[in-house]
């Protein structure tokens, strides 16, 4: 199936890498679209040989080094898959974007050789996932000051609390839990993150019933009852679980923006295409009137140009140069221009977008998430902001 978005990526990306990403779009197109309705029309969630499907083609160890089992890529790898998978739906290409950017990384970035011989090999196989504990019931874009707490009792840790919003929790074998180790400490220094497993009979899962979004995606909570572990089980070192969570999620922001991106890309062929098939007055296309020409060009603008910025910090990300604020600044305009336009696209087809068999609606509301996800944008504005007023960048907020 031709993709408008394709005539870009021809010319942003080897043709190695295009190669890769044709292939993932025709596994979504084979092995996911067909399937969707049913899944979303039954309630459930991503079924395991979906799941398994994905491991198969690798899509798990997209960043994991080929000697622990991985296909050795990079973020532009996994970003790729995002925009392949993602142009039907975010709930099956977050399964494993999330698994990768915020389950494997922290073990990549900071993990110890014992945790990564022991972990990364069945990650890289999708045959378990690791989940990133961050949100909280009381802690949302606070995430650097977590609730849930570690305490230290002889020689080992006491954790309790809950987490919230975990992605892929339903199929996690572990969770990096970020908890706070030092409440007195300076800001940056306070917290730690720990590897606990989630067969644990002090961890207690459950589903969080009632989300509107991402609907084949898993979202559960988490709760920590006095669930203790050794020194073995930390991520990086004591005090230092905010510089994990940091570097962790700058990737996982342009993952982010590359769904939004997805979703741009769906509409742009949804929209394009029903404006010279739908007959309306004096049994003309709607194509020929202005306003819908608009909506469809914007689209396009929109989509070349966040492309382009996109792939720019992949590959700052990559080689170590991407700032903060820039990962925040990308993600922002990507999910808030395309939510906007998702707005008047909608409006531009009229009634049959609210149908699910469309497709438009599904994206709608899963573009909320990417607007939420991953800090929010509210909250991000304030990060961004600061270079930009260095004299008082302490009392932004």
């Amino acid at each position: 199936m031709f993709r408008h978005v394709d005539t870009y990526l021809e010319s942003l990306i080897e043709e190695e890498r295009l190669a890769f990403y044709q292939a993932v779009c025709d596994f979504g197109e084979k092995e996911i679209a067909p399937h969707l309705l049913a899944w979303e029309r039954q309630h459930i969630l991503l079924p395991d040989e979906a799941i398994a499907a994905m491991g198969a083609m690798g899509l798990f160890g997209l960043t994991i080094d080929e000697q622990y089992g991985g296909q050795g890529g990079d973020l532009m790898d996994l970003v790729l898959m995002g925009l392949a998978l993602g142009y039907h739906s975010h709930s099956v290409a977050i399964t494993p974007g999330a698994a990768a950017s915020l389950g494997i990384r922290p073990i990549q970035l900071r993990g110890n050789e014992a945790q990564k011989s022991a972990h990364l090999p069945d990650l890289a196989q999708g045959k378990r996932m690791f989940i990133f504990g961050l949100s909280e019931p009381g802690r949302g874009s606070d995430a650097a000051n977590p609730q849930v707490t570690a305490t230290r009792v002889h020689d080992k840790w006491v954790l309790r609390g809950e987490k919230c919003w975990s992605t892929n929790a339903k199929w996690a074998s572990h969770i990096i839990v970020h908890a706070m180790t030092n409440p007195e400490g300076n800001p940056g220094h306070r917290s730690t993150c720990f590897l606990v497993p989630m067969d644990d009979p002090n961890v207690h899962y459950q589903e969080m019933q009632g989300k509107q979004v991402w609907l084949q995606s898993s979202t559960g909570s988490i709760a920590l009852d006095q669930v203790e572990v050794t020194d073995d089980a930390i991520v990086g070192e004591v005090d230092e679980g905010f510089k994990v969570m940091v570097t962790t999620l700058n990737g996982g922001r342009l993952f982010i923006a590359a769904l939004a991106l997805s979703s741009l890309a769906f509409a742009v062929d949804r929209c394009r295409l029903y404006a010279q098939e739908r007959i309306q007055f004096n049994e003309q296309p709607i194509g020929r009137f202005q306003r819908v020409q608009d909506v469809i060009l914007d689209m396009d603008i929109a989509l070349e140009q966040g492309l382009t910025w996109l792939f720019h910090l992949v590959r700052q990300y990559n080689a170590g140069t991407l700032s903060r604020e820039s990962a925040a600044k990308v993600k922002i305009e990507c999910t808030r221009r395309t939510s906007e336009l998702y707005t008047l696209a909608m409006e531009m087809c009229g009634g049959i977008a609210s149908m699910d068999e469309f497709g438009l609606i599904r994206h709608a509301h899963d573009l909320f998430v990417c607007r939420v996800g991953e800090g929010s944008n509210f909250a991000l504005k304030t990060l961004a902001v600061k270079p930009l007023m260095p004299s008082i960048a302490h009392l932004l907020q």
